[in-house]
């Protein structure tokens, strides 16, 4: 009887596999990736001449960070009124940032994260 299969390509197939799951390990790193092109994007945004002229004040703008934190990356402000701005308040209409640039670039982090995996193979 013919053997059914090919000694090779299950080798193959296996190495693939577990580069795959070495990659599945290092999700964190793709995710990472893609947080640092999104906060370099943010920082290029143009920063309103603040009132504000107290030595040691840091601009909304240049305070943006990441934090990997299980499976995710977060990134937001390093100043607690970062949320503030972006939804509004009672007393302060919204002037979104994160959220539009985001929807405006996605498909190129979206990339940048799968060119990650896929060079990372």
């Amino acid at each position: 009887m013919a053997e059914l299969y090919n000694e090779q390509a299950f080798s193959d197939l296996e190495k693939t596999f577990a580069e795959l799951m070495k990659q599945a390990d290092d999700i964190q790193d793709v995710l990472q990736a893609g947080a640092d092109e999104f906060i370099k994007d943010l920082k290029k945004l143009p920063a309103p001449r603040s009132k504000i002229n107290k030595a040691g004040y840091t601009h909304l703008i240049d305070t943006f960070a990441s934090k990997p934190e299980d499976d995710q990356v977060l990134v937001g402000w390093g100043k607690y009124y970062g949320p503030m701005v972006e939804k509004g308040t009672k007393k302060m209409r919204a002037r979104p940032h994160l959220k539009p640039m985001w929807q405006k670039n996605a498909d190129k982090y979206y990339k940048l994260m799968q060119d990650k995996v896929i060079g990372g193979i």
